[in-house]
């Protein structure tokens, strides 16, 4: 089978998803696989280099990669590919409506409010929100461009900040307490991850930087095990996830939270995914056999 990598892109999260793809290829059973390396420099790349592969790993992270819209083109191109379909790919990638399906199926998530610009930021529901709170792009990952905002004075410009990297923006109550991560594999949860930034929150250098934050397979009390689990299936099924997602939470006072869901999880050697997988013994290369596995199953 003549595997594509399908890395790089367009996206502000270029670097990390070229990171992912090299991984990838240097995981992938070459004794099972042809694996080809297709980097994505513009949005048309995909029809060219992807065109003679009988199956696209996507190793995108951002816009034209989680959004759906890649998915779209491949499923025109009649090319298989892993992880989540258009649908699922596109409401994941919008937070704001990720986060309006998770509060309607009553699943735990903070209060939240979006702009489109600095003319919509109504204080009043600010106040009402709390501070402190994260403002981030609506449809942006890896934390970039997020900021954790203490007082008013702070809230226009870090509004103008997440507006350069997207044309919304979030405002979410920031929680205290202890942030998971909880990797879905073919509708089953994988050991959860505590994840403890040095950082005041886990940013961008905590995600990709060794020795930025520790990142441990925790055992939760028998209760609390029970309730993430299935919080983390029923973000699953509501959101009609497949193959694989990472689900992330906080757990306050006892209280899970989901904050939001990552349908193609970075897939570096510092990545989460991966290392949830390594704590049953499944290694790397044995994690993209799976995923190539379920994918081919949904075609």
């Amino acid at each position: 089978m003549k595997i594509g990598v399908i890395m790089g892109g367009i996206s502000s999260e270029r670097e990390i998803s070229l990171n992912s793809g090299k991984e990838v290829v240097k995981y992938l059973n070459k004794d099972k696989y042809e694996v080809i390396p297709i980097i994505i420099d513009k949005k048309e790349d995909i029809i060219k280099k992807a065109k003679d592969i009988d199956f696209a790993f996507l190793a995108l992270h951002g816009k034209f990669g989680e959004d759906g819209t890649i998915q779209s083109v491949l499923e025109t191109l009649n090319i298989p590919y892993s992880g989540c379909d258009m649908l699922t790919s596109a409401i994941c990638m919008d937070k704001d409506i990720t986060k309006k399906i998770l509060e309607f199926e009553k699943i735990n998530t903070a209060k939240w409010v979006s702009v489109k610009s600095v003319e919509e930021i109504n204080y009043e529901v600010l106040d009402e929100i709390g501070y402190p709170f994260f403002i981030k792009p609506n449809s942006g990952g890896s934390s970039v461009a997020t900021n954790m905002i203490s007082k008013r004075e702070e809230v226009e410009d870090a509004v103008i900040k997440a507006l350069e990297v997207d044309k919304e923006v979030m405002i979410e109550k920031y929680i205290k307490g202890e942030e998971i991560t909880c990797c879905i594999l073919n509708r089953k949860m994988l050991p959860v991850i505590a994840i403890k930034p040095k950082s005041a929150f886990f940013d961008y250098t905590a995600k990709y930087t060794k020795e930025a934050s520790e990142e441990v397979i925790v055992e939760l009390e028998e209760n609390l095990h029970k309730k993430v689990e299935e919080m983390s299936i029923k973000c699953w099924d509501a959101l009609k996830c497949r193959v694989y997602v990472r689900v992330d939470m906080i757990i306050s006072n006892g209280k899970p939270y989901v904050l939001e869901l990552n349908t193609l999880p970075g897939m570096t050697s510092n990545s989460l995914f991966p290392k949830s997988a390594a704590s049953i013994g499944m290694s790397f290369s044995e994690l993209l056999d799976k995923i190539i596995e379920y994918s081919l199953k949904c075609f």
